[in-house]
């Protein structure tokens, strides 16, 4: 096996064992899924069809770190694909790519994994009923071109162009959201867990949560989110659910210990599952992409019954139980989406105006295993106090369980959502520059973001598509960056590498441009 798409990875990519869990049989299913994924696209790229688009993203976003660790289910995609083929080529490799020249790797592996983020967002956006023809094409355009030979240029241009597309994809998947749930509003929610039956749900999907709660209501069981479903409780039509009650646990990489001895199921919608310990294996359900050997699975009917009887047979705890997020707090806010914030803009730009609000910081992105991480606990807490700080992803539950008090009538630290609300933050930033008359550069902004798998990839190049510079990202630098691309992107959007938090500040907030 080889691969290096996620952050965890080890020196020199992972070659016998992921470190996320899988070994090398899966990791090369997942491979010769890739590859018949690129094969088709090639087939059809002439004469796309919505079948076969769906099938493509779907595809994708099963090799998208934390979805699948089945290999059975890995085969059957690669079965499905091959069934749409009329003259499917098999030679193809994935080995073509990872063999390849150092930079032209480098650039196809950032075009691919920026495809696996995309595909990701095009999943979910779909499952609102929201898709687009652009957006469906360019996945033919990008897959079968991947094996041809070349340009830098040309790989770096299908990089932002990915970019420029994944921007299309959010804003889809944005407009999907709140057509069916309502525009967030800005919400606190309680870590604490009540006696009695209960569903703890994770990953991201918010129509499953939706169905979730039509099924389980009247029954006695209540609902926790979990992980990148917190910004759940801000939407007004899954809140008016009563027994959506509140958040248990903190970020994806904490589960194993904190589902150990917890006497609820666990629905994982989406990437966020990990390697399943005994101590829990009975409580685990999965559902749409998600897979794990032996595991219950939930197929596209989304029927319940079998999530719902395992709640009541283990009836929850006996007595209210108190958690806390990892710097002691019990309380967290969220559901300050774009609409919400811009409502609030003209108190923003009179705050900075007056020089109460010096500076805005968007501290982002997915929160990992590996140490390093707490640098961006010490650097939310490190800010002045008239410096706000938007945070989205899983990356916030380093910090957002801290009170850091309030600049006027606003939070300092604003939730602006899951990851797949990153065009939330996109448009925060647009909405100000254009009050402001400058552009998103000039803004008294700070980029400061965590990556951990293919979603933020492909953030990550919408944001150079939007032409966003002085990026400051860690808490490593991603290893399929080779030395050369890595300096394209400095040189032309000066990227960071975060450092220590007193060396960065001193770069990232200095006072003389307010």
């Amino acid at each position: 096996m080889f691969c290096f798409q996620c952050e965890q990875t080890a020196t020199n990519g992972c070659k016998t064992v992921g470190v996320c869990g899988k070994d090398d049989l899966l990791a090369n299913k997942q491979d010769e899924l890739l590859a018949t994924a690129i094969m088709l696209a090639k087939e059809y790229c002439d004469a796309p069809n919505p079948e076969v688009s769906a099938l493509l993203q779907d595809a994708l976003f099963v090799t998208v770190t934390n979805v699948s660790f089945d290999k059975q289910h890995v085969e059957d995609w690669i079965n499905l694909l091959k069934r749409y083929s009329h003259n499917m080529d098999n030679t193809f490799s994935m080995t073509e790519i990872w063999q390849a020249s150092e930079d032209e790797r480098s650039l196809k592996s950032l075009l691919i994994f920026g495809l696996k983020g995309l595909a990701a967002y095009a999943h979910h956006a779909r499952v609102l009923g929201m898709s687009d023809q652009e957006v469906d094409h360019f996945f033919y355009e990008a897959l079968a071109i991947l094996p041809e030979s070349l340009s830098l240029d040309q790989l770096l241009g299908l990089n932002l162009k990915c970019g420029e597309v994944n921007l299309r994809c959010m804003q889809l998947l944005d407009q999907g959201h709140y057509e069916h749930f309502g525009h967030p509003f800005p919400a606190s929610v309680s870590m604490r867990v009540e006696a009695g039956p209960f569903i703890v749900i994770s990953g991201h999907d918010m129509q499953d949560l939706y169905l979730l709660l039509q099924q389980t209501e009247g029954k006695g069981i209540a609902i926790y989110t979990h992980g990148e479903m917190l910004p759940a409780h801000g939407y007004p039509k899954l809140r008016a659910f009563k027994h959506l009650k509140g958040h248990f646990g903190t970020a994806w990489q904490n589960q194993q210990s904190e589902f150990s001895h917890l006497p609820a199921p666990i629905l994982f919608t989406t990437n966020c599952i990990m390697p399943v310990k005994k101590s829990y294996e009975d409580r685990v359900f999965t559902t749409s992409l998600v897979a794990y050997p032996n595991m219950v699975h939930i197929d596209g009917k989304k029927d319940f019954t079998a999530l719902i009887d395992k709640a009541l047979a283990l009836g929850g705890f006996d007595d209210p139980q108190l958690f806390t997020g990892i710097n002691g707090g019990s309380e967290l806010t969220t559901g300050f989406g774009h609409h919400a914030v811009n409502q609030s803009m003209d108190a923003v730009v009179d705050a900075i105006k007056a020089g109460d609000l010096k500076h805005i910081f968007l501290v982002g992105g997915c929160d990992g295993a590996k140490t390093g991480r707490n640098y961006y606990t010490q650097l939310v807490q490190a800010l002045p106090k008239d410096v706000l700080t938007l945070t989205l992803a899983c990356g916030k539950f380093r910090f957002n369980d801290i009170d850091f008090g309030k600049i006027g009538d606003l939070p300092r630290l604003l939730d602006v959502g899951q990851c797949n609300d990153a065009y939330g933050a996109i448009n925060i930033a647009l909405s100000l520059s254009n009050r402001l008359h400058c552009s998103v550069d000039e803004l008294p902004l700070t980029f400061v973001l965590s990556w951990y798998e293919q979603k933020a990839v492909v953030v990550l190049l919408t944001l150079l598509h939007l032409n966003i510079k002085n990026i400051y990202l860690g808490p490593t630098l991603p290893l399929f960056l080779s030395p050369n691309v890595l300096d394209v992107l400095v040189q032309k959007w000066q990227i960071k590498a975060i450092s220590t938090v007193e060396a960065d500040l001193k770069q990232m907030y200095p006072q003389e441009i307010i």
